[in-house]
């Protein structure tokens, strides 16, 4: 059910429908469940936008010497999100989270993750990294705070923003690290910070072509 689903989603895409009202009929059409729907709407695109993407994706060779705008809670929530084993690689190629988490929550395992990235930007070579929190998601400041403590004065060319719109800053960045399609699509290049973190720990995202291959070979 759920490969037909997204084929046709995938058909109606690819034939300029808007992605809302595509996919409203197709999971009304299939019955899809709220975990079927959120999954396609997470990870299905046109093949043009894939292209497009797959375009400005960079890999970790390329980071060195950079200056990353990075999406501070988009980042954590995907982060959290593999480590719980509740992300999935979709099809433009960024890893995405699938908690239903409109806003992130602080919590104890916040630092842990802090740390990982820290380290991980260490490994990069990045020239610069900026994080951006928005300033009206509860407790903001105090991940502000914890940040600056993670990357603490070994990393002098870190900054740590607290704004009304991520968004908006990080569309003036020549690369960046979201999985926000708003913002990808106004920038030359991003890099998926949230899987090369997950990946150096061992966290792997689930793949939405082997699961639809998984729920296809079960139907029959």
């Amino acid at each position: 059910m759920l490969a037909e689903a997204y084929r046709d989603l995938k058909y109606l895409l690819n034939r300029g429908y808007r992605k809302r009202y595509a996919l409203d009929f197709v999971a009304n059409h299939y019955r899809l469940t709220r975990g079927e729907r959120y999954l396609l709407a997470r990870c299905v695109f046109s093949d043009g936008w894939v292209g497009e993407v797959r375009k400005k994706l960079l890999s970790p060779e390329e980071m060195k010497g950079r200056v990353l705008g990075i999406d501070g809670f988009n980042v954590l929530i995907t982060l959290e999100s593999l480590l719980e084993g509740r992300a999935i690689l979709c099809e433009d190629g960024l890893v995405r989270d699938l908690k239903y988490q409109g806003r992130y929550r602080l919590n104890e395992g916040t630092g842990r993750l802090l740390g990982d990235l820290a380290r991980a930007l260490g490994e990069l070579g990045v020239e610069k990294a900026v994080f951006f929190y928005g300033s009206a998601v509860p407790r903001s400041g105090e991940v502000k705070k914890l940040t600056e403590e993670a990357f603490g004065r070994k990393w002098p060319e870190v900054e740590v923003k607290l704004v009304r719109s991520p968004d908006f800053e990080l569309k003036r960045f020549e690369t960046v690290s979201t999985a926000d399609i708003g913002i990808i699509s106004k920038v030359p290049h991003v890099f998926d910070l949230a899987a090369y973190v997950g990946g150096l720990a061992g966290w792997k995202a689930s793949d939405l072509f082997e699961l639809l291959e998984k729920t296809c070979s079960e139907r029959y």
